[in-house]
C-alpha cells in the first residue's frame, strides 16, 4: 500500500505567500519590457554595483552606500578635458535647472557625480571648484589608480593617459557617456553622446515612470 504523504495547510499557504512575494518582488525589481524610445538607452541587466570607496570633493568617504535611494547620474572625466567634460557637465546642469524649474523645487532625489579618472592633476579642492562652477548641488569624487580602475571596470567605461606633450601635459582618452544608476543601487541606463539638457529631461522622466509602473 502507498503512503501518500498530506501537506499541512499551513505549509501549503505559506508556500503560496512566498511564491507570491517573489513575483512580487521580481516586478518591482525587473519590470517589464521597456518602452521603444528607451530601448537605445537601458540595459538588458541591471546590474548592481559592488562596494567602492572614493574620496569626494569635500573629503569625505563616498561609496556605493551613497547611490542608496536616489538616481545618480554618474560621469568619468578630468578636470584638463578640453570639450567633452564642460559640455557634458553644462547639458546635465541644464537639464537639472529644466526638471527643477518644471517641477518647482530642487529634484532631492537626484544627484550628479563627477569622478575624475586623472587623480595625479585632480585634487578634491580643484575638483570641488571645477564642479560647482557648473551647479553647486554637483558631487565630484576621485580616488587612487586601482580604486578608479576597479570602478571604470564596473561601469565598462575605459580611459587612457595619452604621451606627455611637457611635462605633467597630456589628454586623457576616456568614456563620454552618461550612466545611470538607480536608488536601488544598480546601474540601469547608458546614454551616449551626443548630450542635450531637453532630450535628458524627456528621457529621465520616461525611466522614473516606467520603474514607478506608470510609464
Amino acid at each position: 500500500m502507498t503512503n501518500k504523504r498530506i501537506l499541512p495547510i499551513g505549509t501549503l499557504v505559506l508556500g503560496l505567500v512566498f511564491g507570491l512575494g517573489m513575483l512580487i518582488t521580481y516586478m518591482l525589481v525587473k519590470p517589464p519590457a521597456p518602452p521603444s524610445e528607451l530601448e537605445a538607452v537601458l540595459r538588458q541587466d541591471f546590474r548592481q554595483l559592488t562596494p567602492f570607496q572614493l574620496q569626494s570633493h569635500n573629503r569625505a568617504p563616498l561609496s556605493e552606500k551613497d547611490l542608496q535611494g536616489k538616481w545618480s547620474y554618474i560621469f568619468f572625466g578630468y578636470l584638463s578635458c578640453p570639450d567633452v567634460c564642460p559640455n557634458t557637465l553644462h547639458e546635465l546642469s541644464q537639464f537639472w535647472i529644466l526638471l527643477k524649474d518644471e517641477t518647482g523645487l530642487e529634484p532631492e532625489d537626484l544627484q550628479v557625480l563627477f569622478v575624475s579618472v586623472d587623480p595625479e592633476r585632480d585634487s578634491t579642492e580643484t575638483l570641488a571648484r571645477y564642479v560647482n562652477h557648473f551647479n553647486k548641488k554637483f558631487i565630484s569624487a576621485t580616488a587612487g589608480k586601482g580604486a578608479i580602475d576597479r570602478l571604470t571596470k564596473q561601469f565598462g567605461a575605459g580611459y587612457i593617459l595619452e604621451a606627455e606633450t611637457g611635462p605633467g601635459q597630456y589628454l586623457v582618452t576616456h568614456t563620454s557617456a552618461i550612466f545611470l544608476v538607480d536608488p536601488l543601487g544598480r546601474l540601469v541606463a547608458t546614454f551616449s553622446q551626443p548630450h542635450y539638457a531637453p532630450t535628458l529631461l524627456s528621457q529621465h522622466k520616461k525611466i522614473t515612470q516606467y520603474f514607478s509602473g506608470s510609464g
